[in-house]
């Protein structure tokens, strides 16, 4: 495998870790949080690959027969869980001014598990092809590392502008993840 097509596969596999990073960042207050979520999304999307190499192919299918049901019940739950706290601040009327809501730890670590599922595919295919899995695998960790921290920081400052409404918006985003990714592997 070339350093190019590495390369586009490390993006490709970091654009839903960007997205929930983005969704992430519209309600993270510290920068060091913005970190934390980059180094969790990178460490997920580095470690998958070499867990589904080690696995082969064996397991390949019963794998991709069920990884959109748990993205989409993850996603779907941390992101609906957010649109019922924001819509309720925002019926009330409280918050409206305030910073956006906190992460927290075991959140930050069901996103960055659900959103390297398709990684741990990929390692499979590098099995398959006798691809080296250590440097790659760590390649693309970096990559998503990088990826995730520029969408957490520009979340992070369009956050601060909208409060409240930053997590009704950060909600709907992981939801709209989880629904892609079904989408995705029931139809294509």
């Amino acid at each position: 495998m070339s350093f190019a097509e590495l390369f586009l596969v490390a993006v490709g596999l970091s654009m839903d870790a960007f997205a929930a990073a983005i969704s992430d960042g519209l309600m993270i207050k510290r920068r060091r949080t913005a970190v934390l979520a980059a180094a969790l999304f990178g460490g997920f999307q580095a470690v998958m690959p070499i867990i589904g190499y080690l696995l082969g192919a064996g397991f390949a299918g019963l794998i991709s027969r069920w990884d959109h049901f748990f993205a989409l019940a993850v996603l779907g739950f941390i992101g609906g869980k957010m649109v019922i706290e924001s819509v309720s601040e925002l019926k009330s009327g409280t918050s409206e001014q305030t910073a956006p809501h906190s992460l927290t730890v075991p959140a930050l670590l069901a996103q960055a598990a659900a959103t390297s599922i398709d990684a741990l595919i990929v390692g499979v295919t590098f099995a398959a092809i006798g691809a080296e899995i250590v440097p790659a695998a760590a390649f693309i960790g970096a990559v998503t590392f990088a990826i995730s921290l520029f969408g957490a920081l520009g979340g992070r400052r369009f956050g601060m502008l909208l409060g409240t409404k930053a997590t009704l918006i950060g909600g709907l985003v992981l939801i709209g993840i989880g629904v892609k990714t079904m989408i995705e592997h029931l139809f294509f």
